[in-house]
């Protein structure tokens, strides 16, 4: 068994397919169905569960939402588990990372990654580590320069040596844009920004906001505005409580001669009421004398006023040009400090940095180059290899070339590689990109693929007529090479060649049927009888002869024997 693959897919209201579950085996695995049967579910739904985005479109006709669930064996979760403890999301149990993904008409889906509730980034993150999927057209991408490098660095294994390079690259990039941010594009947009950072620095300063408090700011603000009305209310308060006549303390104290009465007549417990009355009268004593106090602290000061408007008013001003708070404020003028202080000294600093951007560019080409050496050797050996398996592809005299440029340093590198094909015998190499037709990139890429299969990080390669426009003898070959790199892959192949369905482990067919006046599609497993029917079928049509049946045998005994 495979260390990690797709062991279930689940299915429901995707298009025309209502229920659908496929348990998929290790190795070639490869779906067979009629144009038309709906075999692109399957990797539509694939999609989905990789973070590709989705509409209502999608969903089947009278339903609400449409959902795909992807069940993953995983021998080995460590990179798994290091990507989802990153997002904070459940980790893999027993090896089974299941991703399932909701599409709701109401545009209210969702994604979960063990059941915990993600994004679609998480699921593209984790998709690029699971499934690698080619389509008829998705083998254009070969033609691109950077990913031709790319497959170039997967089979030298230049990780270490770019990721070393990458970082000089970075701190180099960082140098010329600071460079860059002090000399501008003329004297004069530096004079402009020196004199803006200068009044930004003035503005603040002037402002004098170290030690403001916003909080005891607004609660003056408030005290003071209200200062009559604060006053009013508390004279209110005091003479209520303990005014000449009828006020709460006259009340209290009267209380307490009713209850000495009562003491004397009902004993102890009378008594107790009256000690519980003479410590009323004491809080209300200590709280008129509070307000009292409070409201004598209380004036209204028409200037104190002003100033405290106005400060409120300039700490907004500041807040609304830099940043939204106070600490956003001294922020920015930390900043502007700094960045002022360069301007000044940038004649200085300028010489600084050219020296640093000298040393660097010395590190750089010393890294560009031991990248560039292994990525030589190597591309000798991958085009020998792809060579030797094209020729089984059906290119008996054809030639693939790795070449590489020289090119300016970027982040990949200071190399440009480009793939040469020559498909005949007496005929140049030129630019893959220049000369290939679909059917030809298709095989360029499966004998790419079929090279990568011991190099390659990404279990799962699903595989999308790419087989279209070939037939034949060279149907026999992919299905042959699609086998080989099943040994290091779980390999999913929708195909229409019955060479090439024959060398699958596991064969599912896809079929349309009308249900209660419904079009369906479901996937069967098919072994025996029922295979040998679907190769017979892809020979020669809906009606199965003898002869057909007989060299469906004849072809599945051959695909097993290799």
């Amino acid at each position: 068994m495979l260390s990690t693959m797709l062991e279930q897919l689940k299915i429901r209201n995707l298009a025309i397919a209502e229920t659908v579950d496929v348990q998929f085996a290790d190795g070639l695995n490869v779906i067979t169905g009629e144009t038309g049967a709906g075999k692109s579910l399957l990797v539509n739904a694939l999609n989905l569960i990789l973070g590709e985005r989705a509409d209502k479109t999608m969903i089947r006709a009278g339903a609400q939402n449409c959902t795909v669930e992807g069940e993953f064996f995983l021998q080995d979760v460590s990179a798994i588990d290091a990507v989802l403890d990153d997002l904070g999301v459940a980790p893999c149990e027993a090896g089974r990372l299941i991703i399932r993904r909701v599409v709701s008409s109401s545009g209210s889906g969702r994604n979960l990654v063990n059941d915990s509730s993600t994004t679609l980034q998480t699921l593209k993150r984790l998709g690029a580590l699971l499934v690698d999927l080619h389509g008829p057209h998705d083998h254009q991408s070969l033609l691109d320069q950077a990913f031709q490098l790319e497959i170039l660095d997967a089979y030298a294994g230049t990780g270490d040596l770019l990721t070393a390079y990458q970082q000089v690259y970075d701190e180099m990039r960082a140098l010329q844009r600071e460079r860059q941010d002090l000399v501008g594009e003329n004297d004069t947009e530096v004079a402009q920004r020196i004199d803006l950072l200068r009044f930004q620095i003035k503005e603040i300063d002037e402002a004098e906001l170290g030690g403001i408090d916003e909080d005891e700011l607004e609660s003056e603000l408030t005290r003071v505005a209200n200062a009559t009305r604060i006053i009013e209310l508390s004279n209110d308060v005091d003479r209520i409580l303990s005014g000449d006549e009828g006020s709460v303390f006259d009340g209290v104290a009267l209380v307490q001669q009713r209850l000495a009465e009562l003491g004397d007549i009902l004993g102890e417990d009378a008594k107790a009421w009256r000690v519980e009355a003479q410590s009323l009268a004491v809080q209300v004593q200590e709280l008129s004398s509070s307000v009292a106090g409070m409201a004598q602290s209380i004036e209204y000061d028409s200037e104190r006023l002003q100033w405290l408007e106005d400060r409120k008013a300039l700490l907004y001003k500041l807040k609304r040009k830099y940043g939204g708070s106070l600490s956003a404020i001294m922020e920015t003028v930390c900043a502007a400090r700094e960045s002022l202080a360069k301007l000044e000294s940038r004649e200085e600093r300028l010489g600084v940095i050219d020296e640093d951007i000298r040393k660097v560019r010395d590190r750089l080409e010393k890294e560009g180059q031991a990248l560039r050496a292994s990525r030589v050797k190597a591309a000798r050996k991958l085009s020998k290899q792809v060579t030797g398996h094209l020729r089984d592809l059906g290119f008996a005299h054809g030639a693939f070339d790795v070449g590489l440029e020289s090119s300016e340093p970027t982040h990949s590198g200071m190399d440009l590689a480009e793939y040469g094909f020559a498909p005949n015998a007496g005929e140049p190499m030129r630019a893959l990109r220049a000369i290939a037709s679909s059917g030809e990139i298709s095989r360029v890429m499966l004998a790419i693929k079929a090279v990568l299969a011991g190099h390659d990080r990404v279990p799962v390669l699903v595989f999308d007529e790419i087989d279209a426009n070939v037939g034949g003898e060279m149907g026999r070959a992919i299905g042959e090479k699609m086998a080989h790199v099943s040994k290091n892959h779980q390999v999913l192949c929708i195909t229409h060649l019955p060479q090439v369905a024959v060398h699958g482990r596991a064969h599912f067919v896809v079929e349309k049927q009308v249900v209660d006046d419904r079009t369906t599609t479901g996937i069967q497993y098919v072994t025996d009888d029922a295979r040998i029917d679907e190769i017979a079928r892809m020979l020669g049509g809906r009606e199965s002869t003898s002869v057909t049946l007989d060299h469906a045998r004849e072809m599945l005994l051959q695909g097993a024997a290799l």
